[in-house]
């Protein structure tokens, strides 16, 4: 079958050791059931991948990509939720959690096999493609929001970051569900989509806010950090899911946070019952994922390289 794989790692040109070509399908095994992808869509996962993160030089060649929706053996439309190991069904009791494309092989194929446990039914509503940009970017913002931020509607949320998958997801999510977004982008033309989808105000980062906000969503790390603490209110959240400018931020703002007995809450993915919650709110709500672009999987590199250029507003998504 064909598909996009890690076939070198490559830390510093990560691109390098992606190959598009012929791979075996997937083997049957108890418990798990393949499916039939029709789309499925990029992550930052499969390019730290390329570099090493979470994938070692043993497991080569890798199938990537987390997240698919397509058509399960019995004929239903599903949605995967790329949590491997989260429940022990499928796997060992003992095995630790992973995510497709760590331990087994990913989504970016014609095929995947997958636990049965792992299999959602996808809403009518919603297409193929907007399925797959689902199980990660936009479950990983709305656990952040909804479960890790404690906020609820009216309260008001901060998104540092527009354009990324998390951060448009987040922006979407709340505008939706009630909330004050304030975002922050360091593109004009990212700024005014972000207040297109509902955010009330896009800033440059580290522009003075009009008000402190009740919780931060923060994907960017080092680079926005400071401005993240100096934005909240007293006892106010911040959820950190990721770190794309990097881990280190030059100061930690420890003082603020412990004066103002601020919050710092880590956030990663989510669980199948939260993944089932957003299917169902997207579908009620009519909240549709952004997405940037459709590919052909025959295209994939493409879609690679506007990831890593940070050349895309919202989810890149590839198409079998």
């Amino acid at each position: 079958m064909f598909a996009a794989y890690a076939a070198r790692i490559d830390r510093d040109q990560p691109l390098s050791g992606l190959e598009l070509g012929e791979r075996p399908e997937p083997e049957a095994r108890p418990g798990w059931t393949t499916v039939n992808v029709k789309a499925a869509s990029l992550n930052h996962h499969d390019l730290w991948s390329l570099r090493g993160v979470g994938l070692g030089e043993e497991s080569l060649p890798m199938i990537l990509g987390c997240d698919a929706a397509g058509i399960d053996e019995d004929g239903n439309e599903v949605v995967l939720h790329s949590v491997i190991g989260q429940s022990g069904h499928g796997v060992g009791p003992k095995e630790p959690r992973s995510i497709l494309t760590e331990r087994y092989q990913g989504t970016f194929a014609e095929k995947v096999t997958v636990p049965s446990w792992n299999v959602l039914p996808k809403p009518k509503e919603l297409s193929f493609e907007e399925a797959a940009c689902l199980p990660t970017a936009w479950l990983t913002a709305y656990r952040m929001l909804f479960t890790n931020a404690g906020v609820r509607p009216g309260d008001s949320v901060l998104v540092q970051g527009a354009g990324g998958g998390v951060a448009t997801a987040a922006i979407v999510l709340g505008a939706a569900a009630g909330l004050r977004v304030l975002a922050t982008s360091r593109d004009e033309a990212k700024r005014a989509r972000a207040v297109e989808l509902g955010a009330e105000g896009a800033y440059e980062p580290g522009e003075r806010l009009p008000r402190r906000v009740d919780a931060v969503i923060e994907t960017v790390g080092a680079a926005t950090w400071s401005h993240s603490v100096k934005s909240l209110k007293p006892g106010g959240t911040l959820v950190i899911s990721g770190a794309t400018s990097g881990p280190n931020p030059k100061a930690a703002e420890l003082n603020r946070i412990f004066f103002l007995e601020l919050k710092v809450v880590g956030s990663t993915m989510g669980g199948k019952d939260e993944l089932e919650d957003l299917l169902s709110f997207c579908a009620a709500r009519g909240v549709r994922p952004v997405i940037d672009s459709v590919l052909p999987l025959g295209r994939a590199r493409e879609g690679f390289e506007k990831m890593a250029g940070g050349d895309l507003f919202g989810k890149v998504v590839l198409t079998v």
